[in-house]
């Protein structure tokens, strides 16, 4: 069993940038893929980047490639997700998630896996 807090959302403004946050505790880190992902007014809850336990491999989802990167840090139990040139569309609740023993294809194919923390808000005003 993991614990997982998110920080670092707040409001932004279009074209600016974010840094979140994931704290994880209560059992080996560095066993855990981690994901991002995050759920806007009314939509579904949809898939933003995963890392590998090791951090060696990550995806990202097609309307932030380019934009986002995630990244680990296993000695400080941390996952981040750099977030660059902000657009009014990547205003949502942002999770994290972490999964183990579990093939990475399925942070795309079953998300609802693995624990989540609360959350945070990243609001982008244009």
């Amino acid at each position: 069993q993991v614990q997982l807090v998110e920080s670092g959302g707040r409001l932004v403004q279009a074209g600016g940038s974010l840094n979140l946050t994931c704290v994880v505790s209560g059992d080996s880190f560095s066993s855990y893929a981690i994901g991002w992902f995050r759920q806007a007014p009314g939509k579904e809850r949809e898939f933003v980047a995963f890392i590998t336990s090791g951090g060696r491999l990550s995806d990202y989802a097609a309307p932030v490639k380019g934009r986002f990167t995630i990244s680990r840090e296993n000695a400080k139990n941390s996952a981040y997700l750099e977030m660059n040139n902000l657009k009014p569309e990547d205003t949502a609740v942002y999770y994290c998630n972490a999964r183990t023993q579990v093939p990475i294809s399925t942070f795309t194919m079953n998300p609802a896996l693995g624990a989540w923390g609360q959350g945070t808000q990243v609001t982008v005003s244009s």
